[in-house]
């Protein structure tokens, strides 16, 4: 198998890999010799049909998908390999080239985490903060509550606000795109939920389905870039969660069916990515 890797401007990749028709044809035999066995041919009993005969009311299309399941994994897998690439998500497959007795061609499309600089951030943050948050001995004496000053609410948008307007750097749309997608999804889930359709939905908030994935491809883009960026800070500081830490969190659901729920290993990691962003949130509050 031979792969080929394009960089595009937005940090997006697309792995194209040529895949010999000797590896295929031992799949689409296979495929051939299974469809075979059910295939009802007129002028023939059920399963008796011969391959030739069999192969030619197929539909090719399916036939090919179906072959591509069982194949991809294999060869993408070899494609990153030989690229040295670090997929950040599973990758969008479209497939190129596919006749018989020829050699297939697919492209895998994907993206790596983009590189993030977080330059002189903590004093951009100092910065960024209102004189009138800033707390000094003078307003203690005026009787001014160093904690009242300004919500918490308020604490956090503002330090997100300057994260972003201050680390800079390009996302692959793809990435962008996923998150959209999983942002509707969820919206469509809620709607259902409600006993609407999506039509409905849009119809109540005014709103045009190119408009709403324009909303969604905007806060994507916002919420990628500042988990990002939370993330490379708490790498840098080395800041991490214990297993205690999560165990206490768990402890604190009141209701037991939905506590046993978060020991699974998936809802016990997102409880310390929930945890230790707050950490590093916490720690640049105090800066």
């Amino acid at each position: 198998m031979v792969s080929a890797l394009v960089r595009l401007p937005d940090g997006t990749l697309e792995l194209t890999s040529t895949i010999p028709w000797q590896k295929i044809k031992s799949h689409y035999d296979q495929a051939l010799a299974q469809a075979a066995k059910t295939a009802e041919i007129k002028g023939f009993r059920k399963g008796k049909a011969p391959a030739k005969i069999v192969e030619q009311s197929l539909d090719q299309a399916q036939l090919y998908q179906q072959i591509l399941g069982k194949i991809i994994p294999e060869v993408y897998t070899q494609a990153v390999e030989e690229q040295a690439v670090k997929p950040a998500l599973a990758p969008e497959i479209s497939l190129i080239k596919a006749e018989k007795d020829q050699d297939w061609q697919i492209v895998a499309k994907t993206c790596e985490w983009p590189a993030i600089k977080l330059g002189d951030y903590q004093e951009k943050i100092r910065q960024s903060r209102p004189a009138s948050q800033i707390w000094t001995p003078d307003k203690a004496a005026k009787g001014q509550d160093k904690q009242k000053e300004t919500s918490q609410e308020d604490k956090v948008a503002q330090l997100f606000a300057a994260l972003s307007a201050n680390i800079k750097f390009a996302l692959p749309q793809i990435l962008v795109d996923q998150e959209v997608n999983r942002m509707l999804a969820r919206l469509l889930d809620q709607v259902n939920q409600l006993g609407l359709t999506i039509d409905q939905y849009l119809a109540s908030s005014g709103k045009t389905q190119p408009q709403l994935r324009q909303e969604y491809q905007k806060q994507a883009q916002e919420n990628l870039k500042l988990e990002l960026i939370l993330t490379q800070i708490a790498d840098e500081r080395k800041i991490t969660v214990g297993e205690t830490e999560i165990d206490h969190m768990i402890a604190a659901v009141p209701d037991e069916k939905t506590k046993a729920g978060l020991q699974s290993a998936p809802q016990r990691e997102y409880i310390r990515q929930l945890l230790r962003k707050r950490k590093v949130i916490d720690n640049l509050l105090s800066l």
